[in-house]
């Protein structure tokens, strides 16, 4: 699997355009800049972006390839992330220090995800939010991104139960068309979700 990153990280083209994820824009643009977490960061366009606004990024992936893009894109519009390369298995965030957190089409094994939700959620201070967008279900079989194990895609009933914790602000599945890249392009069944700590 982190071979498989790596090498898409590794061609000059960024992989899903460098403006951010619309998603995640709309939302991000409605919160005073703070501290923003972004897991699975990837190229950095969400990143980027929101430290443009003035928030302090912190980004992490496991794939270098992906932070030397980042960086590349971060210094080609002048503003700082920091952003670290690690497995999500040994990710320890602080706790209540974030004002936000995004989770943008990361696709992870039950397991693994479920622990992420729990440590993203436990990084947000009081009235921290999380923003988050994934592929749904009924993306199975479709050729606009995302991967093709069902194991991998969500239901809308698997975000309210891992994030049930929060106080949902919204929670919707849409057919909607990507355009993000050469790898998100196309109509896509996705889940929309912010949840307020």
């Amino acid at each position: 699997m982190k071979s498989f990153w790596e090498e898409r990280y590794s061609r000059e083209e960024f992989a899903y355009g460098t403006l951010p994820n619309k998603f995640f824009k709309e939302k991000i643009d409605k919160i005073k800049p703070g501290k923003l977490l972004l897991i699975g960061e990837g190229e950095g366009r969400n990143a980027v972006y929101a430290a443009k606004l003035g928030w302090v990024v912190d980004a992490l992936d496991f794939s270098e390839e992906a932070k030397k893009k980042a960086l590349r894109l971060a210094e080609i519009n002048n503003v700082f992330i920091n952003y670290d390369v690690e497995n999500l298995d040994n990710f320890v965030p602080q706790k209540d220090f974030y004002d936000a957190a995004g989770l943008i089409f990361i696709h992870l094994e039950n397991q693994l995800w479920d622990k992420v939700h729990t440590k993203c959620i436990e990084s947000l201070k009081p009235g921290g939010k999380i923003i988050l967008e994934a592929f749904e279900k009924e993306q199975f079989g479709r050729k606009s991104g995302g991967p093709q194990n069902p194991n991998l895609l969500y239901t809308l009933e698997d975000i309210k139960t891992n994030f049930s914790v929060l106080r949902t602000e919204l929670l919707i599945k849409d057919i909607k068309n990507l355009d993000e890249g050469e790898f998100h392009s196309g109509e896509a069944a996705v889940i929309q979700y912010v949840g307020i700590r």
